[in-house]
């Protein structure tokens, strides 16, 4: 009875507009994705997909939303791995299996940045600086508990002490060390593409396994002796985790086409974040392998 009016209801969805939350504020990496991917879903669904910026601690704010709102596939959204490191490190009452990833669409490590004119020219320098006067460097982040703030307390169990300076609006945060408002920034490099294009940023080391191939010159921060990897920032839409399987399915299919078309193959290129999407149980695996991570290095 449950399964044909599940069945039911995917026949006739979508019927009215899709609401997509946008869990982060307005400009940074994550509304980018959701208002590019709203847009491009439009055509396969035949509805809308009117984006709301709901932002707040470290994206769980919206997410609230996501959880709270009947499980019918009229509430999508983005939920990123900056959330779920924050759920690792206490924040929030959510969980992985609180949700049903749709795809994750997004994939990009992490690196510090500073202003081009900063006297820390190399991660050598900075690191030399925080490790002599602990605590004395800001870095501008997310969001406590995220994985940024997960970064800088792994960097300090290595003796690399720096404060962690949270920024609720995206833009503020790129541009806070140009401005002087903080030495370092953390950040992914497509959200910052446009300051380095300008030369203003200069990415000193990436959080990877390997160097990354647009910026080969940046050493790893394993190289420097702290084997951080793995915190990548991905990002994902997400459902209700009790939204029926068909619907789910339909929202695959069209995030699939969105993923595949020439404007999102763009779009990710000049962000640094093309991938082959994740979907099914291997994407809600990512999600879960990355929350224990995030908990086991806490730990550790």
């Amino acid at each position: 009875m449950i399964f044909s009016a599940s069945i039911a209801a995917a026949q006739d969805y979508p019927q009215r507009p899709i609401e997509m939350v946008v869990t982060f504020g307005p400009g940074g990496g994550a509304d980018l994705m959701g208002r590019q991917m709203a847009r491009l879903m439009e055509s396969s669904l035949g509805v809308s997909l009117p984006v709301s910026n709901v932002a707040g601690a470290s994206g769980n704010a919206g997410l609230t939303r996501l959880r709270t709102n009947p499980a019918d596939g009229y509430t999508v959204g983005t939920l990123i791995s900056l959330t779920v490191a924050s759920w690792a490190s206490g924040l929030g009452d959510s969980k992985p299996e609180d949700f049903r990833i749709i795809s994750v669409v997004q994939n990009s490590p992490s690196f510090l940045f500073v202003a081009a004119n900063s006297p820390y020219q190399t991660a050598e320098a900075l690191f030399e600086h925080a490790q002599s006067n602990p605590g004395q460097l800001t870095v501008a982040t997310s969001g406590y508990g995220t994985q940024d703030d997960v970064t800088l307390k792994l960097l300090a169990k290595g003796g690399v002490q720096m404060e962690n300076v949270p920024f609720q609006a995206p833009g503020e945060r790129y541009a806070s060390p140009i401005g002087g408002h903080t030495a370092v920034l953390y950040e992914e490099p497509g959200d910052v593409a446009q300051f380095l294009e300008a030369g203003q940023l200069k990415p000193l080391v990436v959080f990877s396994q390997e160097r990354h191939p647009a910026f080969p010159d940046v050493p790893t921060a394993a190289e420097l002796g702290h084997d951080i990897s793995g915190l990548d920032n991905f990002r994902t839409i997400a459902v209700h985790a009790d939204t029926p399987a068909e619907i789910v399915g339909i929202l695959e299919d069209a995030v699939s086409g969105a993923v595949a078309s020439p404007e999102w193959q763009d779009f990710c290129a000049s962000t640094y974040s093309c991938i082959e999407p994740v979907t099914g149980d291997a994407a809600q695996t990512m999600i879960t392998d990355f929350f224990q991570l995030v908990a086991d290095q806490l730990n550790s």
